[in-house]
C-alpha cells in the first residue's frame, strides 16, 4: 500500500490500558503514534513501558479533550494526522450510576469536541471505542452486530449507545470513514510483561480484582451475584486479550485506508466468541497460577448484565482478525504483570482513577 508507512494516528487515552497495548501494535505495523491523555485516571509511566518495546518515544499531550481550545491545538501542531483512535473515556459501570451526570459531561463533550477537530482539519479515519454494554441484557446470544439494542443498564453504556449514534450521523453527513468497536471483556497483559492493566483504586473489571486478591493487594475477592440464570449462578463474558484486541485496531485501520468500507460507518464486535462465568474465570486462574483465591459470594451488582458474549465472525471475515489468546493464557500474563506491578510498585504507583 503506497503511503503506508510511518502514517501518523492520534491516540486518545494512550495512557490507559487498551490505549498503550495499541500503540505498540500501531508502532510495529509502521504508523507513527502521538497521543492525548490528562493522566486524570491513568498512569503516565506506561509510555516508559511503550518505548521499552517498541523503542519509540511517544509523545502525550496532557490535554483534556472536554477543553476544545488546547485539543484543537493539538490537530494545529500536527495537521499531517490521518486517523484518530478515539479511547478516552470514564468507563466505571457502578461509578456511572452514582454519578450520571459525570459520564455525560466526560464521555459525550470529548467526543463532540474530537469530531470538531476531525471535521475541521479533514482528517479521514475515525475508530470509535465502544463497548458490549451497549446492547444491554439482550434477548439473544451470543450477539452479533445486527442483533438489537436493548435500554442500557448503567449510564456509561448510555454514553457508548449515544457515542455510536453520534459518530454514524457525523460519518453519513461528513463523509468521514468510520469504525465503530465493539469490545467484550479486555483483560491480560503484554506477553513481554513491560506493559499492562494499571487500574488505580478499587478494580472495576473482574481480572485485576482476582490478580490483585491472589497477590493480597486485596484481602478478599466479592463475586457480585449468584442467582442469575447462568449455569453457575454467576454473570457470563467475553473475556479477550488486550493484545488481540489492539491488533483490531491496526486492521481497522488499514480496512479504512484500503477503501475496503462498504458504508461510511461500520461496526464490528471485539470478542472471543466464548462465554465464560466469573466463577469458571476463577477456576481458570487457579489452574494456571496454582495459587487459590480467596473470594466469597456476594449480593448483584447494579448496572450489570446478566450474560454477554460475541459472535465475532464479521469482524474475522471484514478485517482478517483473528483472536490468539486462550482464557488460561489471558489469566497467566495478567498474573504475569500482576507479580512485577507487586515487585516494583515505586515504577507504577497509583494514581487516583483511569483512563479507557
Amino acid at each position: 500500500m503506497s503511503g503506508f508507512f510511518m502514517r501518523k494516528i492520534l491516540v486518545t487515552g494512550g495512557c490507559g490500558y487498551i490505549g498503550s497495548h495499541t500503540i505498540v501494535d500501531l508502532i510495529q505495523t509502521g504508523y507513527e503514534v502521538i497521543s492525548v491523555d490528562n493522566n486524570s485516571r491513568s498512569n503516565p509511566n506506561i509510555l516508559l513501558g511503550i518505548e521499552q518495546i517498541t523503542g519509540k518515544k511517544i509523545k502525550n499531550y496532557k490535554v483534556d479533550l472536554c477543553n476544545y481550545d488546547d485539543l484543537f491545538a493539538i490537530f494545529l501542531e500536527n495537521t499531517d494526522i490521518i486517523g484518530v483512535i478515539h479511547f478516552a473515556a470514564y468507563k466505571a459501570v457502578e461509578e456511572s450510576v452514582i454519578n450520571p451526570l459525570l459520564y455525560f459531561e466526560n464521555n459525550i463533550t470529548s467526543l463532540v469536541n474530537l469530531l470538531k477537530c476531525v471535521q475541521e482539519f479533514k482528517t479521514p479515519y475515525f475508530v470509535f471505542s465502544s463497548s458490549c454494554t451497549v446492547y444491554g441484557n439482550s434477548k439473544e446470544i451470543p450477539v452479533t452486530e445486527n442483533t438489537s439494542l436493548q435500554q442500557a443498564e448503567s449510564p456509561y453504556g448510555l454514553t457508548k449507545q449515544m457515542g455510536e449514534q453520534i459518530v454514524a450521523a457525523f460519518a453519513k453527513s461528513s463523509g468521514l470513514k468510520t469504525i465503530i468497536l465493539r469490545y467484550f471483556n479486555p483483560a491480560g497483559a503484554h506477553p513481554s510483561n513491560i506493559i499492562g492493566e494499571m487500574p488505580l483504586g478499587k478494580p472495576q473489571n473482574l481480572v485485576p480484582a482476582i490478580t490483585q486478591t491472589a497477590a493480597g493487594r486485596i484481602p478478599k475477592m466479592l463475586v457480585n451475584g449468584s442467582d442469575y440464570a447462568t449455569r453457575d449462578g454467576s454473570c457470563i463474558r467475553d473475556y479477550i486479550h488486550v493484545c488481540d484486541l489492539a491488533t483490531a485496531h491496526t486492521l481497522s485501520l488499514k480496512y479504512l485506508e484500503e477503501e475496503k468500507n462498504k458504508t461510511q460507518c461500520e461496526v464490528f464486535n471485539l470478542g472471543s466468541g466464548n462465554g465464560v462465568t466469573v466463577l469458571e474465570a476463577i477456576h481458570a486462574f487457579e489452574k494456571v497460577s496454582g495459587v487459590k483465591l480467596n473470594y466469597e459470594i456476594g449480593p448483584r451488582r447494579s448496572g450489570d448484565v446478566e450474560a454477554i458474549f460475541a459472535n465475532n465472525d464479521l469482524a474475522k471475515k471484514t478485517l482478517n482478525w483473528n483472536p490468539k489468546f486462550t482464557i488460561d493464557e489471558i489469566m497467566d500474563t495478567a498474573w504475569r504483570w500482576e507479580l512485577l506491578l507487586k515487585a516494583d510498585e515505586t515504577v507504577f504507583k497509583s494514581q487516583p482513577g483511569e483512563l479507557n
